[in-house]
């Protein structure tokens, strides 16, 4: 089986994707940068996290090979959904988590994490949002992946702000989606590790700051209208309020 770690970019799916990973290595799964190795998957699980970018039927039916001979292990996406991972879903070949975050701070972290990497030399998938109309384009394609996941069926949904204010019971729900024993010693210090303040120094865990709202303090008031005029359809629907 694929376990799919699937969010909104600079929305904790960093976090979320090695939450989900921990929490199934506790059931002896193998290692998804092992798999690619192993299999020749170099070119289609990319990065750390073995991000496999577009949900493409190539794709899928590439990384399905070593879980059809048994493997199971996690990977992770910031693409929208596609008939190839209804079809797998629908197979229980793949299992789906996805998460997600108030666009406008998602937007933020998107913008100053590209012009941080920007200023260093090396820059990033993030650093051609060279302004606040780009960075407003970008999300809008972010916005609209949200609302294709929110019509899937059998996809575990999450937000930041609750995985960071209400972990206990997110982080719950997620070990339950796993079908994991909550009750397991291992399954409870992998939970553990990863709640919010008990290692937010460590790369991969959290955000750069990862604070909820922090638009409201770094936009202009002309910049939050002009978010809250394109958001506006969407962000009620997300459980934010303008």
């Amino acid at each position: 089986m694929i376990v799919l770690s699937v969010g909104m970019p600079r929305a904790g799916s960093g976090w979320h994707y090695n939450l989900i990973h921990d929490l199934m290595k506790t059931t002896g799964c193998a290692d998804a940068q092992d798999i690619r190795k192993k299999y020749g998957l170099q070119k289609i699980l990319t990065e750390v996290n073995c991000n496999i970018g577009v949900l493409s039927a190539r794709r899928l039916a590439m990384v399905s090979l070593p879980a059809l001979l048994g493997n199971t292990f996690v990977i992770k996406a910031h693409a929208g959904p596609s008939p190839a991972s209804r079809l797998l879903v629908s197979l229980r070949l793949l299992r789906i988590a996805y998460i997600y975050r108030d666009p406008r701070d998602a937007m933020l972290s998107a913008f100053e994490y590209g012009q941080r990497a920007l200023s260093r030399g090396r820059p990033n998938a993030f650093s051609h949002l060279s302004d606040f109309e780009k960075s407003v384009d970008f999300m809008m394609a972010y916005v609209r992946i949200w609302e294709r996941w929110m019509g899937e069926k059998n996809v575990l949904v999450a937000r930041y702000e609750d995985l960071l204010t209400n972990y206990d019971v997110e982080s719950a729900r997620l070990v339950d989606y796993l079908k994991l024993d909550a009750n397991m010693p291992e399954v409870r210090a992998v939970m553990e590790r990863y709640r919010p303040g008990v290692n937010d120094g460590q790369q991969g865990l959290h955000f750069y700051k990862g604070k909820i709202g922090r638009f409201r303090d770094a936009y202009t008031s002309e910049q939050q209208e002009i978010l809250l005029k394109t958001l506006r359809v969407y962000l009620k629907r997300m459980g934010y309020e303008s």
